[in-house]
């Protein structure tokens, strides 16, 4: 079995030989550990034609990842304090709403998908055997960054024409570049917003499905009928909204595990949606022994999928990560993840 027919097996619960293994690794782990990283991601191989990027240059990073006050394709201005750690946007070309209609937006791609926050992904071409991923569409997050986080939440708020007409105008312009991604040789399509917290959705769940949900069904159709799957991710606390995602048709989510409760995923989501793992970033591969972090993976497996399928294996590789707990957490991707 391929890698490409393993991961359409996982997320249809067609019986994969094994878990697909996903490699999700931070620039600034790449900066931190070098070749004895690329050495551990080469040993367990992935699924989705990743490439350690061994000869990364720092120029290369897009703005959010590249140290210092960097200008992104939206006109946004990120402050990065690290070399390959996401920075914050600190300044917003859209100060005004009411002045949203004078926004130039970026060129839509016509060759290839351009360097940037919203559009990196694999291209894998040849013979067929990676199942190719494209895209990081953000809708939510990409109107936080053109406004600013504390003035777009005051906009929600309000919830005044001018939002609802700046929101149709972000939908036209994700539609359109689905419209190019969809013309390109990938088998799944990856959206990404932050909708959660650590306890609770960022918004009320009834603004959420009033405001946001419809504009999801209208993307996610799109890619759908483009025959293509709906990756969607999202960290924090977002069980009140993932019953929606799957009635709109995401085929795999990639959420905080830890965060929403495995008994809760157990319950809730196993065997409903293929499920992107995200082992817990924020105390057991950074601070836990290689035997806590196996014994989580194994947890982690145990509440999102079965016999069947449903479980991709990914864990954020950060710099606060030691190459004990990365090893270990391959192991078990391996050792808990075979059928």
């Amino acid at each position: 079995m391929n890698s490409r027919e393993r991961v359409h097996r996982a997320i249809c619960f067609d019986h994969p030989d094994h878990a697909p293994i996903s490699h999700a690794v931070l620039p600034a782990a790449q900066l931190k550990y070098g070749d004895a990283l690329a050495d551990i991601l080469a040993e367990f191989r992935e699924d989705f034609g990743w490439d350690y990027l061994d000869d990364l240059q720092i120029y290369e990073y897009p703005p959010f990842y590249k140290k210092g006050r960097q200008k992104d394709d939206f006109a946004t201005i990120w402050e990065v304090e690290w070399n390959g750690i996401c920075g914050i946007p600190i300044d917003h070309p859209i100060k005004d709403l009411k002045q949203f209609r004078e926004y130039q937006w970026p060129e839509i791609f016509s060759a290839g998908p351009p360097a940037g926050r919203q559009y990196s992904g694999h291209m894998v071409g040849g013979d067929g055997e990676w199942y190719p991923r494209g895209a990081w569409i953000t809708y939510f997050e990409q109107m936080q960054q053109l406004r600013g986080m504390e003035a777009f939440f005051m906009d929600i708020a309000d919830e005044s024409d001018d939002l609802l007409q700046f929101m149709e105008e972000m939908s036209a312009f994700n539609l359109a570049w689905i419209d190019k991604w969809i013309n390109l040789e990938y088998d799944g399509l990856q959206f990404a917003d932050d909708w959660g917290g650590q306890n609770r959705l960022l918004v009320k769940p009834d603004t959420w499905r009033r405001l946001f949900k419809p504009c999801y069904a209208e993307m996610f159709k799109k890619v759908h009928k483009a025959g293509m799957h709906v990756w969607f991710h999202s960290d924090g606390h977002i069980n009140d909204i993932i019953p929606d995602l799957i009635e709109i048709g995401a085929d795999v989510i990639n959420c905080q595990i830890s965060v929403i409760g495995h008994e809760w995923v157990s319950q809730n989501m196993r065997g409903k949606v293929a499920i992107r793992t995200d082992i817990d970033r924020q105390y057991i591969l950074p601070f836990g022994s290689p035997e806590e972090v196996k014994e989580e993976v194994r947890r982690t497996f145990e509440a999102c999928g079965g016999l069947e399928g449903g479980i991709i294996a990914c864990g954020e590789i950060g710099p606060d990560v030691s190459l004990k707990n990365i090893r270990a957490m391959y192991e078990a991707f391996l050792e808990f993840g075979t059928y």
